[in-house]
């Protein structure tokens, strides 16, 4: 009965540990299945069509093979147009949109040296993309453009906006009323950092603002920055240029300017210079993460190659009905 009674409890513990074994088992089944299930509904996920692609643009031909929907390449000089692809379509800019943040910042005369603090109003609602730059960041003015132009950082851009006098409202009635008087007829700011969809701008007119940029020195030399530390508390954040090509020592970029959203593809603006030309580029609604480089070099080997005669791409209708409203 004794011996009995010990087998008995050997096969109990036996059991138990056998179930407690089966439950973990099952327990990390489970676990993978959902790891796998999610990865699988990531895998899955279709990305949202750009305003370009459902307005029929991405359709348009060109003797390059561009993949930018629109495209221009202009002379800074002499303003003759080298290459012409739906440059009045009206599209979402992204982060171009920084571009004329800087504009207005530099030429209020704000002192460069005056800290600034990130906000929680600073904080993205409109795409909830994350930032490096924590609630309680203090950064300089200066600080804080050189971020916006070279890394993109919306933190950044909006806090210069935050701070202009007026503050927001005003900053963004001052962006629109200096697109206005750069003729920049197809033109609509809301906000400072690119992120709304509702930041929209052609081609044609993305190319007067570039021109603007240029003519100040402290933007083309943040904008083509390659790198950028800045000290926030006890660390320090280590900063790279959006745009791989100033990294490239074929190309001499004198100002730059890359962006962003689902709402409007890849995006770029470039001044350089090429052939012993100083060019305007510009190009928009680009598909593929690395594409809008990949245009910019096959313009620069056009370029190149010979003194290219001027290619005017026959033009989609405007592209207006993609336009939104506030």
């Amino acid at each position: 009965m004794c011996a009995f009674g010990l087998s008995t409890g050997a096969d109990a513990a036996s059991k138990r540990s056998t179930s407690k074994a089966s439950t973990k088992t099952q327990a990390k089944v489970k676990a993978k299945s959902v790891c796998s299930t999610r990865r699988n509904s990531v895998r899955t996920v279709v990305a949202r069509p750009s305003f370009g692609e459902l307005s029929g643009l991405r359709a348009t031909d060109d003797p390059l093979d561009l993949r930018s929907s629109v495209a221009l390449v202009m002379d800074q000089d002499t303003h003759e147009v080298l290459l012409n692809k739906n440059s009045q379509a009206v599209l979402p800019i992204a982060s171009l949109t920084k571009l004329m943040t800087s504009v207005v910042v530099v030429e209020a005369g704000q002192s460069l040296d005056e800290v600034l603090t990130i906000t929680q109003d600073d904080v993205d609602t409109e795409k909830g993309s994350g930032s490096r730059l924590a609630v309680g960041t203090q950064l300089t003015r200066g600080e804080m453009l050189h971020l916006a132009l070279m890394s993109s950082e919306n933190r950044a851009a909006h806090a210069l906006g935050r701070h202009y006098p007026g503050g927001l409202p005003a900053f963004v009635s001052a962006m629109n009323a200096r697109a206005s008087l750069l003729g920049m007829t197809d033109t609509r700011y809301v906000e400072p950092t690119g992120l709304s969809s509702r930041n929209q701008s052609s081609a044609r007119d993305l190319a007067a603002l570039v021109g603007a940029a240029y003519q100040h020195p402290l933007i083309r030399e943040l904008s083509t920055s390659q790198e950028y530390s800045v000290a926030v508390g006890r660390r320090t954040l280590q900063y790279r240029n959006t745009n791989g090509l100033v990294r490239n020592p074929a190309w001499d970029i004198g100002l730059q300017k890359t962006g962003y959203i689902a709402e409007a593809g890849r995006c770029l603006v470039m001044q350089a210079q090429l052939a012993g030309r100083k060019l305007i580029m510009v190009f928009l609604d680009s598909a593929g993460k690395y594409s809008r480089l990949g245009d910019a070099e096959r313009v620069r080997h056009w370029i190149e190659a010979s003194p290219p005669p001027a290619v005017l791409v026959p033009e989609a209708p405007r592209a207006e009905g993609v336009k939104t409203t506030s």
